[in-house]
């Protein structure tokens, strides 16, 4: 059993990383949809992978991005997404690595 004082101190909150925080994604790895509360307890969708047990939300443009890659090289394995911008003037780019 762990003392709440010491898990206390490992305590970090669950929260969904974006999938520009990969350095290189697999274009095998699952992709999931699933619909969520906001803190305003709101339903909405989000769709993510999942990554050495981390999730990472994978925005509709990749997803068309990666489309793309895909229909233009069946054999690409690996891609890395960059951003910029913030909010809803967030912009990504898919690049494929391998």
């Amino acid at each position: 059993m762990v003392k709440l004082k010491e898990f206390a101190k490992a305590y970090e909150p669950q929260q969904m990383k974006n999938i520009t925080d990969l350095e290189v994604v697999d274009i095998d790895l699952e992709i999931q949809t699933e619909v969520r509360k906001d803190k305003e307890q709101k339903d909405y969708s989000v769709t993510f992978i999942v990554k050495d047990g981390i999730e990472y939300r994978t925005p509709g443009s990749v997803i068309e991005q990666v489309k793309n890659i895909i229909e233009e090289n069946p054999e690409a394995k690996t891609f890395k997404v960059t951003k910029k911008g913030e909010g809803l003037n967030t912009r990504y780019t898919v690049i494929q690595k391998s």
